[in-house]
């Protein structure tokens, strides 16, 4: 068995409570080397999960010997950057979602993973929760019949951190960093959901807008699509909306019944047919990002196959650059 030793570039949230963990609960697979651009905060992370080497620069990380996959949890705008350098270098990457900040860049990813021959694995860890797994059995296995229509509804009040000044907002508000707000870093998620269900969106549309002028980025968003089968789909996201508002729901309309679920909070999936109601509950495991990290590592010594590639992942980026009127 092909022993996989990660090293990381970015030591952040993501790294430390959803993912870092879940690399050395796999057999097969641990944590020899991290970097981050802050010495303490490599150091930190390094002390702290028991990994032996620590650096500042990626380059360095990227060459080192021991190091033979790469995981990049950095925010969108550096995705490209670092998942070609170790590709380039012969090293498989796993990159956090969004694959990168813009469509464009996810494209670059893909001719480089063809020309180097190094697979590149994009964090859309949704996919292979219970929960989700559940959602998409349901579906296929005509519960609810024929899908008529797929509707998305997010709505959420401004987060404190919304009120600050302009250089001090969170990475995710600087749409040269992020790729587009909120929107950006929630909307994969839902999005790649739904492609993984129902098959890739080949149009989409999006009026945005600026409401509260807490930050520069959109803040509000409506959007219609189609899938490749034709059916369509709408979308609204609001990020600061009041309270009461607030809600996170995807719902599926069937000939025969309606499945609505959240993407974000894990309330029980709710179910109605004309036979009733019913309301499942699925737990997901402690590290949320567990069982892709499994599939990963599985692909990389060859026992399985892991679906989340970067070919995958690009049609998200093109479906939200087409609703941000990127292009």
């Amino acid at each position: 068995m092909k022993y996989i030793k990660w090293g990381f570039i970015g030591c952040g949230e993501v790294a430390e409570i959803k993912s870092g963990p879940a690399f050395s609960e796999v057999e097969g697979s641990s944590v020899v080397a991290v970097m981050s651009r802050t010495e303490q905060r490599a150091r930190s992370y390094a002390e702290r999960h028991q990994v032996s080497r620590w650096y500042t620069d990626a380059q360095q990380l990227i060459d080192d010997p021991d190091v033979n996959a790469v995981y990049v949890a950095t925010p969108p705008s550096s995705h490209a950057t670092y998942a070609i350098m170790a590709m380039k270098a012969g090293k498989p990457v796993y990159v956090e979602k969004p694959l990168a900040s813009n469509y464009i860049d996810c494209a670059r990813i893909n001719r480089v993973s063809e020309q180097t021959g190094r697979p590149c694995f994009v964090a859309y860890y949704r996919r292979y929760l219970p929960y989700f797994q559940r959602v998409k059995e349901i579906i296929q296995n005509g519960v609810i019949g024929r899908i008529i229509n797929v509707q998305v509804r997010y709505a959420c009040p401004p987060r404190n951190i919304d009120y600050s000044k302009a250089e001090q907002l969170p990475w995710r508000l600087k749409t040269e960093i992020s790729g587009g707000g909120y929107f950006y870093d929630l909307a994969p998620h839902q999005f790649d959901l739904l492609q993984d269900i129902f098959g890739v969106i080949v149009d989409a549309k999006g009026i945005c807008d600026n409401r509260a002028g807490l930050y520069s980025a959109e803040d509000t968003l409506s959007a219609c699509f189609q899938f490749e089968s034709g059916l369509p789909g709408s979308g609204s996201w609001c990020f600061v909306g009041h309270e009461a508002a607030k809600e996170d729901r995807i719902e599926v309309i069937g000939d025969k019944g309606i499945l609505s679920f959240s993407v974000f909070s894990y309330e029980p999936i709710q179910l109605v047919t004309s036979e009733g109601s019913n309301s499942i509950s699925v737990p997901n495991p402690p590290y949320v990002q567990l069982p892709i990290i499994k599939a990963v590592i599985e692909d990389l010594q060859g026992l399985n196959i892991c679906t989340a590639t970067s070919v995958s992942a690009t049609p998200v980026n093109w479906v939200l650059d087409r609703i941000l009127g990127k292009y």
